[in-house]
């Protein structure tokens, strides 16, 4: 706006000249008006270089100007996409890290969930072998025969151990058939002594 001003101003300085010096050759002889119109010539045509110059260095700055704005923006657009590019290394280690804490999550939630199932599995496996061995000391205690007789009762998983001392080996027969009438006996390992005699294995 301000080149163009100038420009504007300019011209209008010239014409004015212009204007001036055909007034003053109207009121001149003729030679001195073929000098007078040199005169002109010669400033129109120095007006004239004057304003091709000062265009021409308004569109150097202009082209200049241009240029600066366009190095700015390239610099800006580096600068955004420098940005663009960390936010995404750390949105993509973020989300490595959210993996990895998920995976160790739920590898720990399988664990104790194992570690539950074990545990109850153990727990039950002993209750059943006390209800096993708390059956057997009744069924013996009921027994005409062996209620008297200290026979002491083991279970490890359902095999049911038999120890003490006995009066006869009929009494170990009939110890061993009482064990093995009884529920969720999976087996049973003899180590009565018979007074008097060897361990009898049956």
């Amino acid at each position: 706006m301000k080149i163009t001003y100038r420009l504007f101003t300019t011209k209008l300085f010239a014409l004015a000249c212009l204007s001036a010096v055909l007034g003053l050759v109207a009121c001149q002889p003729e030679g001195q008006a073929e000098k007078a119109g040199q005169k002109v010539d010669k400033a129109v045509e120095n007006a004239g270089q004057k304003i091709e110059q000062t265009a021409e260095k308004a569109g150097q700055k202009i082209e200049a100007a241009k240029e600066s704005v366009a190095q700015q923006a390239g610099k800006a657009e580096a600068s955004i996409d420098k940005a663009a590019a960390t936010s995404n290394d750390s949105l993509e280690k973020a989300g490595k890290q959210i993996d990895q804490a998920i995976n160790n999550s739920e590898k720990r939630l399988e664990a104790a969930k194992d570690a539950v199932v074990d545990s109850t599995k153990a727990t039950g496996e002993y209750l059943d072998d006390s209800v096993i061995t708390a059956k057997i000391k009744a069924a013996l205690l009921n027994d005409d025969f062996l209620k008297l007789v200290p026979i002491d009762v083991t279970t490890v998983n359902g095999a049911v151990t038999l120890r003490g001392t006995v009066d006869s080996e009929q009494l170990v027969g009939r110890a061993i058939g009482l064990v093995n009438s009884q529920e969720h006996v999976k087996s049973v390992q003899n180590e009565l002594l018979v007074k008097t005699s060897v361990p009898s294995k049956q």
